[in-house]
């Protein structure tokens, strides 16, 4: 199990000091603890982010403000990151306590693989309406991600449902079943504009070229 080692901050530090300095402020609340104020070096919490995302747990090691106070151990989830709209680096984070012998209910995100027959048989363009499940396990027991196979979509009637993902052991659906989670839509086809001309207003458009053109009468000398 990864691990991530934090320290206490106080709510009278200032988070831009503390983010300065290369640390994330963050918070950890949830099962068998108090709510407490922490920080994590930026480096470190990307490379978990990385390992780890929002579903598999870690120890979060939060070492003692003082030499005689011990370092608690905190099993977690990273339940929440706040991301800069501008920079796209962590601002903050939430991170979920858990009890390793309790089930927890979390979002999975869904990786998909392959190209549908339908697709590439010309008949339309894959759609993806689900981008992540609800699924119920024990903390142990929640995977990384749940792979989608979106090749046995061979026509525009074939739909996956939530129902059809095979979950690993010790996984439980909470999404409702009947949610459709891939399709392939049937390609619109380009109309040519049909461009409607007015014959009539060409006859009098030539008509009053050629009354212009025409040379003026003399009159007889």
């Amino acid at each position: 199990m990864n691990t991530l080692t934090a320290t206490k901050r106080s709510k009278t530090e200032k988070l831009s000091v503390i983010r300065n300095n290369g640390m994330i402020p963050a918070v950890v609340y949830g099962a068998q603890v108090e709510n407490q104020l922490v920080s994590v070096l930026s480096t470190d919490f990307v490379k978990t982010l990385r390992i780890a995302g929002e579903t598999s747990t870690i120890v979060l090691d939060i070492a003692g403000t003082t030499e005689k106070e011990k370092a608690v151990k905190v099993d977690v989830l990273i339940h929440e990151v706040q991301v800069d709209p501008v920079k796209g680096f962590p601002i903050h984070v939430d991170f979920l306590a858990v009890d390793m012998n309790k089930p927890v209910e979390v979002a999975i995100p869904l990786i998909f693989i392959g190209i549908a027959k339908a697709e590439k048989d010309g008949l339309g363009t894959l759609v993806k309406v689900l981008h992540e499940i609800e699924i119920e396990a024990l903390p142990k027991d929640l995977p990384h991600n749940i792979e989608i196979d979106v090749t046995i979509i061979a026509t525009l009637e074939d739909l996956i449902h939530v129902k059809d993902i095979k979950l690993p052991k010790g996984v439980t659906l909470v999404t409702d079943g009947e949610e459709v989670v891939a399709l392939v839509a049937a390609a619109k086809e380009e109309k040519e504009e049909e461009v409607v001309v007015d014959l009539s207003a060409i006859e009098v458009e030539k008509k009053g070229k050629k009354e212009e053109e025409a040379p003026e009468s003399t009159e007889a000398k």
